[in-house]
């Protein structure tokens, strides 16, 4: 047992529960008790998983507490400061001082963030780049200037000095930078087109995003579509107006076409799929991952301010997809 907890070690600690405390909530007792932690820290600890009673996991931080209990509370030690260097093979498009731009795979996180601290992209671009890249545009999110979602795959731009972060931060501020994704979304999409809808956080689901009528973020998409397939599946090229969280996601979603494989916005097996034969359908319904794909990117060099345009080809998957879902 520990008196008090440390910042810097992973420590615990334990408490009888007295006849005083006996009716009142875990998190309240122990956050008195322990006197160096909030309440909301006591709370986020016995929410994930650092709490046990009488030597049983409790992740109820509002359960009563009864006479005679045991509790012991475990706080983890701190993650480094600072995300690590590793050496993660990455598929580069183009290098210079300044930036660089690769095919990120489908599967790789951005940045560290918790559940995902090690064996994300900024880990692999500290391990390439050498000690020279830390701190660009901040400590734990070097050279960050936009996002990929875990699952989509495609093309990224890191920037690799201060110039470039910058400049490249503040071309996709003002919208001035050419994206194009390619999707494979649910039933059949008219030949061109645009979603308008803004989108907020989904109140009652805080994973989601969703369009709002008032509190959200502006957010356009341009679509063409480029294919169709057995008049149930779409493949999509989007064109972003904006840059918002899911945005191509929340917006085919919201018009009732979700994304095949969309973990987040695909909840029930789509009408347009009785379209397909059994054996396609099964294998489409069962795609791993959303079938997104960042295919173009083009931005002006923030030094030379030479145009760069970059594209890349359907992944492995994607590839597999479209051969599957095209059969006769």
């Amino acid at each position: 047992m520990s008196d008090s907890l440390s910042a810097d070690t992973a420590t615990s600690f334990s408490l009888h529960v007295g006849v005083e405390h006996a009716g009142q909530r875990a998190d309240r007792i122990l956050a008195d008790a322990i006197g160096t932690l909030s309440r909301s820290r006591v709370k986020t600890l016995i929410e994930t998983g650092h709490f046990t009673c009488n030597g049983e996991a409790r992740r109820d931080p509002a359960f009563n507490l009864k006479e005679g209990m045991f509790l012991e509370l475990h706080l983890p030690a701190p993650e480094p400061a600072r995300p690590q260097a590793e050496h993660i093979p990455l598929t580069i498009l183009y290098e210079d001082r300044d930036l660089i731009v690769l095919d990120k795979p489908a599967g790789l996180v951005v940045h560290p963030a918790p559940g995902n601290e090690t064996g994300t992209l900024v880990n692999a671009l500290l391990g390439h780049c050498g000690p020279e890249f830390e701190g660009i545009g901040g400590e734990k999110r070097p050279g960050i200037v936009h996002r990929l979602d875990k699952d989509t795959s495609g093309t990224m731009v890191v920037a690799k000095t201060p110039l470039a972060h910058q400049a490249l931060s503040d071309a996709f501020a003002r919208r001035d930078i050419e994206r194009a994704y390619l999707a494979f979304a649910w039933g059949s999409l008219p030949p061109s087109g645009s979603f308008d809808g803004a989108i907020g956080r989904d109140k009652r689901d805080r994973k989601r995003m969703t369009v709002v009528q008032r509190g959200g973020k502006s957010a356009l998409t341009h679509f063409t579509t480029k294919a169709l397939f057995h008049n149930s599946v779409s493949l999509v090229e989007c064109r972003l107006a904006t840059g918002r969280t899911h945005q191509i996601r929340v917006h085919l979603s919201q018009a009732g076409h979700p994304l095949i494989g969309d973990p987040t916005y695909l909840r029930r097996i789509p009408a347009a799929a009785r379209h397909l034969p059994q054996d396609i359908r099964t294998k489409a319904l069962d795609f791993p991952r959303q079938a997104l794909h960042a295919a173009v990117l083009g931005f002006m060099h923030p030094r030379t301010k030479n145009m760069l345009k970059f594209e890349t080809p359907l992944p492995q998957d994607l590839q597999e997809l479209a051969a599957i879902i095209s059969e006769k």
